[in-house]
């Protein structure tokens, strides 16, 4: 067995820890779905996804700034976000902001940008018709089968018929994107992603700058 350990620390006015909860169980439900396989030096181990969480609100500013810790994802989740949506800061990183409308159970917005966090990027194709349930990291916007859009009535691309997020799902293909097999263990160990270790400020108020 392969497992892949993320310690999800959440602050901000909109946290709260049954929102902190919600994101813990969305990612390790969705990531662990699959029951995916994979192979690292030709021996198949089941890829298991162990995810906890804390609720942080008054969390220092130097904690995520000076975090050493490669399990630790650090969220800020506010009513407003810059741009009226919920990201990360990278691709491969430890450190986002979520706006907290993108939050409702079911989302799956927590399991998308938790991709991110592990170095996947969104697909170039963006008009899957034809290929049934989209995969998690598919972003809004993307073109699907009627039964997935917002509105299954509306034709695809008007508003309406593009793809709700609810219906996202991860498969064994997005395991396989993630390239485990190159990790380089040492002591059974090694981190996915790199340590970006933003502390973000509430885009709310006027200065709503970063700090890294």
């Amino acid at each position: 067995m392969l497992t892949v350990r993320s310690h999800i620390i959440t602050y901000g006015n909109a946290s709260d820890a049954v929102i902190t909860e919600r994101i813990r169980s969305e990612i390790e439900t969705m990531w662990n779905e699959p029951e995916a396989v994979v192979y690292i030096n030709k021996r198949p181990l089941r890829v298991v996804f162990d995810i906890t969480a804390e609720w942080k609100p008054g969390i220092d500013m130097d904690e995520i700034v000076m975090n050493t810790d490669g399990r630790n994802n650090y969220f800020r989740i506010e009513p407003f976000a810059h741009g009226n949506i919920s990201f990360v800061d990278d691709i491969g990183c430890n450190t986002g902001y979520f706006m907290l409308e993108n939050l409702y159970a079911g989302s799956t917005t927590a399991a998308h940008e938790y991709g991110h966090t592990l170095g996947l990027l969104h697909p170039e194709d963006l008009d899957i018709r034809g290929r049934g349930v989209p995969g998690i990291m598919y972003p809004r916007g993307t073109l699907v089968d009627a039964p997935y859009q917002y509105e299954p009535s509306k034709p695809a691309g008007a508003k309406g018929g593009t793809m709700h997020p609810i219906y996202r799902k991860v498969f064994q293909s997005d395991i396989d994107n993630l390239k485990l097999q190159r990790l380089r263990f040492k002591n059974n160990r090694d981190i996915i992603g790199a340590f970006t270790n933003i502390y973000h400020r509430d885009h709310g108020q006027a200065d709503f700058s970063s700090y890294a």
